[in-house]
């Protein structure tokens, strides 16, 4: 079963089945483009970069049709004005397929992952260029390597880091493998910096990595513990040095914080992050509704708010951005129609909702996590839009 599948059979899916009733919206979200979900890509769930004025994402699907009728994925580039343009469509052979993770600019060429395709099947290393050459640079899925790699790459001088929430030389229920961390250079010379062992070190880490002063830290959506719906574990929060040296900061417990699934952001020294789950006595399920929550570098863990009583969404799945000393991010779903919503977080834990997604035009489902242009925010809905049927998602744009 693919790793981040875990959480949402364990029961998140049924907040889709709430409707939360909210306040009126704060702003207004303006639907840059509606894919169509045939070439141009379809259902993206990446957060956006931004390379001179141009917009770049990724999609899961569309694209091609080679690896079923939902397409293979592309890689896009967008104006702020709305022209779309895809560089490439993944074909799901040797260059990889299903991109679920958001790009990075390296000295202007951009690096990617694909959850499939490559040599084994199991995910790649891609770069492009911003005019659509495509190349693999590592192919996951030799003994002991990383796979199906579900977050994107950061750059520390000059070296790529990224996770893999299955693969290594550990085993572990409900995965093929517990997960790494890996390193590869822009050339593709890869290996294994850790190889998580299922235990209090955690597993499945779903999100990627951030680096602050020297050290990278992420987190795992599941181990560190016996607690949560699945028995086996909360998820963690962790250290790791580039040379392999890997420490639990923080194991999140039943009934609060839980399941991790998205990157961590670093504000003067305390970090900021989003769980899947919370506490169970709220109504999205019995794996809650999800939270934000805090922890210091020395693993102090403070839970800042739980989503679920009623208009302020569920299932943070994306990361949180600060502008100006505020917290925005997204939920895949409630809000005023059970589509998901906009919303900002100060830092002392005060929660607004700026947008309940209304699962039309507008879209739906945001998995993305935003980027700050100019003081308007950027992201995209994995589902709805101005397509017909269930909709291919959309690119929006929300000045807070």
């Amino acid at each position: 079963m693919k790793s981040n599948s875990i959480i949402r059979f364990a029961g998140v899916l049924a907040c889709a089945g709430v409707l939360h009733v909210s306040a009126t919206s704060a702003a207004t979200v303006t639907t840059l483009y509606s894919f169509k979900g045939g070439s141009d890509g379809a259902n993206p769930q990446a957060r956006l970069i931004v390379v001179n004025g141009t917009l770049y994402g990724t999609t899961y699907g569309g694209g091609s049709t080679n690896c079923n009728s939902a397409g293979c994925g592309a890689v896009f580039s967008i104006s702020p004005s709305g022209t779309e343009k895809v560089l490439h469509a993944f074909t799901g052979g040797s260059d990889g397929a299903n991109p679920e993770a958001s790009l990075i600019d390296v000295n202007g060429t951009l690096y990617g992952t694909t959850y499939g395709g490559g040599v084994y099947g199991n995910g790649t290393v891609f770069s492009i260029t911003r005019r659509g050459t495509e190349k693999v640079r590592h192919s996951f899925g030799s003994a002991g390597d990383a796979i199906t790699p579900d977050a994107g790459l950061i750059d520390v001088g000059g070296t790529l880091y990224g996770t893999s929430a299955q693969g290594g030389t550990n085993s572990c229920t409900f995965v093929n493998g517990c997960g790494t961390v890996f390193s590869i250079t822009p050339a593709g010379t890869e290996k294994v910096v850790y190889s998580f062992k299922g235990g209090s070190d955690g597993y499945a880490p779903e999100a990627g990595l951030i680096h602050v002063n020297g050290t990278l830290y992420g987190s795992t959506l599941l181990g560190g513990g016996t607690g949560c719906s699945l028995s086996v574990g909360c998820g963690t929060v962790f250290s790791v040095t580039p040379d392999g040296t890997e420490k639990t900061l923080f194991a999140f417990q039943a009934e609060s914080v839980s399941f991790p699934l998205a990157p961590l952001i670093n504000i003067k020294g305390v970090l900021y992050g989003t769980a899947a789950g919370g506490p169970s006595e709220l109504p999205c399920s019995g794996a809650g509704c999800g939270s934000v929550f805090s922890v210091t570098l020395s693993g102090t863990e403070k839970e800042l708010h739980s989503f679920g009583s009623g208009s302020d969404g569920s299932f943070p799945w994306s990361s949180l951005i600060d502008v100006s000393g505020t917290l925005y991010g997204t939920t895949e779903f409630g809000g005023r129609y059970n589509a998901g919503t906009v919303f900002s977080i100060t830092r002392r834990g005060t929660e607004t909702v700026l947008y309940s997604f209304k699962g039309g035009s507008d879209g739906a489902n945001p998995r993305s996590g935003l980027i700050n242009v100019n003081g308007t925010l950027y992201g995209t809905t994995y589902y709805r839009g101005a397509s017909s049927g269930v909709g291919c998602g959309t690119v929006f744009s929300i000045r807070p």
